[in-house]
C-alpha cells in the first residue's frame, strides 16, 4: 500500500445524496433526470451545442466513428501517444490509423505535420489534448477545413480547459469526455459525446439509442419508434449520472485545488530543471488548463526507472504513460512499423507522472518533490 498512490478517487460534495434520490426517482436506467442535469450544465458551462452522456469516453470515440461514416479502409489522422480507444474506436469500423508525431514541448498532436499525412483516402483528423492543454485547434481546424475533413477532439483529459477562449471539446465537429475515476471529475467509469454540428445531432442521438428514433418519439415527432441506423448501448445508467452531477456542481473547487496541487509542483521543481535533472510541463500562451495532471521529462528512460523504484520505496506511486499505438502490438499489425515517429518514442520512454489528486495535500506534493530531487541526487 502507497503513503501517497497516484490517483484515489474522492467525494467532493452531495454525490451520495444524489444516488439516493436517483434510486427514490426510481429510474436507475438512462436518460433520466440527473443525465439531463449534466448534460445541461456541460452545454452551459462550455458552449457546447449538444452533449449526450456515455458509459465512457471510449464510448463517446466509438459514436463519434459512425458518426464520421468511417468505412473499411478509411484513414484517420491520430497521434500514436495516447489511450489505445483514441484509434480503437475508429479501426472497430474499419478506420486506418495514420500516425503523426507529437510536439516536444506539449505532448500534443504536431500540426505542423498533419498535411503531409493526408491522402485522398482520410477521413477525419483526431487530436488529442494530452494532460487537459490544448492542441493548436486553429491550425487543425484550418487544415480540416482545406482538405474538407472531419475533427475529432480526444478531449478525455480536457473537460474544463480552454485554448483560445473555446473549452476543449467544443471546436472539432465532435469532441469526447472521460469522467473516469483517474480524470478531474470523476464518475467511476463514464464519459460524453460533445455534437457542435447541428447536421449531426439528430443522428448521434439515434446512434447513443441504439440505432432507434426514440428521441423523436419523445419530443412527440412520431407515433412510435423503431430501428432507423445502427447504434449501441452507449447510455449510462442514472446512479453515475447523480454521482458524476455531484462532482460537476464542484468543478470551480475541484479545479482550484487541482490547480493548486499543479502549481506547487511547478514551483518545488523549477530549481531541478534548472539544474538539467528534468524538465517541466510547458503550457503555451492561449491554454488555459484544468491541472488535469503533473509529469516530469527526466533524462532518459533508466534515469526513470530508477527514480520510479526510489519513489516506490518512499511509498509515493508515481507512473509512466502510454507505449506508443505505432510499436505496440495492434499497431505493429495496423503498419505502425512504417513509422518514424521520434518524438513520441523520446517522450515515451522518459515521461513520468507524479501524484495529483483532488484530496493530496501541499505538505504530500512537498514530500513527492523533495523524494524526487533525493531520487535524482543519488
Amino acid at each position: 500500500m502507497y503513503r501517497i498512490p497516484f490517483n484515489k478517487p474522492y467525494i467532493a460534495g452531495r454525490e451520495l445524496q444524489y444516488i439516493a434520490e436517483a434510486v427514490a426517482n426510481e429510474h436507475l436506467s438512462g436518460n433520466g433526470p440527473f443525465t439531463r442535469r449534466c448534460c445541461t450544465w456541460l452545454e452551459q458551462r462550455l458552449g457546447a451545442r449538444k452533449v449526450l452522456l456515455t458509459h465512457s469516453c471510449s464510448a463517446a470515440l466509438e459514436m463519434a466513428a459512425i458518426l464520421c461514416d468511417i468505412r473499411p479502409g478509411d484513414e484517420f489522422i491520430v497521434p500514436s501517444y495516447t489511450f489505445v480507444s483514441t484509434a480503437n474506436a475508429f479501426v472497430l469500423r474499419g478506420g486506418v490509423p495514420v500516425f503523426v508525431d507529437i510536439r516536444p514541448d506539449t505532448m500534443n498532436l504536431d500540426e505542423r505535420l498533419i498535411e503531409q499525412a493526408i491522402t485522398p483516402r482520410t477521413r477525419a483528423i483526431v487530436p488529442v489534448h494530452y494532460a487537459g492543454i490544448g492542441c493548436d485547434m486553429t491550425a487543425i481546424m484550418e487544415i480540416a477545413r482545406r482538405h474538407r475533413l472531419l475533427v475529432v477532439e480526444d478531449a478525455a483529459q480536457g473537460v474544463c480547459a480552454f485554448r483560445d477562449g473555446r473549452a476543449l471539446g467544443t471546436i472539432g465537429q465532435l469532441g469526447c469526455y472521460s469522467f473516469h475515476e483517474t480524470k478531474n471529475f470523476i464518475s467511476g467509469e463514464g464519459g460524453a459525446l460533445v455534437v457542435n454540428d447541428e447536421s449531426l445531432i439528430e443522428r448521434a442521438e439515434i446512434v447513443l439509442e441504439k440505432g432507434t428514433d426514440r428521441s423523436r418519439f419523445f419530443r412527440g415527432m412520431v407515433d412510435k419508434y423503431t430501428w432507423v441506423d445502427i447504434g449501441s448501448s452507449y447510455l449510462p445508467g442514472e446512479m453515475i449520472a447523480a454521482f458524476l452531477f455531484g462532482q460537476l456542481e464542484m468543478a470551480e473547487t475541484i479545479t482550484a485545488k487541482r490547480l493548486a496541487i499543479w502549481n506547487a509542483y511547478h514551483a518545488a521543481l523549477a530549481p531541478l530543471e534548472d539544474a538539467g535533472l528534468l524538465r517541466r510541463p510547458i503550457v503555451p500562451s492561449g491554454c488555459v488548463q484544468n491541472a488535469h495532471m503533473y509529469y516530469i521529462l527526466l533524462n532518459s528512460e533508466a534515469e526513470r526507472s530508477r527514480l520510479t523504484a526510489f519513489l516506490a520505496e518512499s511509498g509515493i506511486q508515481a507512473v509512466f504513460h502510454y507505449v506508443p499505438l505505432h510499436s505496440s502490438t495492434k499497431g505493429l499489425e495496423l503498419g505502425g512499423g512504417r513509422c518514424r515517429l521520434p518524438v513520441t518514442d523520446d517522450a515515451a520512454a522518459r515521461l513520468l507522472r507524479l501524484p495529483c489528486y483532488f484530496e493530496l495535500t501541499l505538505e504530500e506534493v512537498a514530500f513527492v518533490c523533495e523524494r524526487v530531487a533525493a531520487g535524482l541526487a543519488r
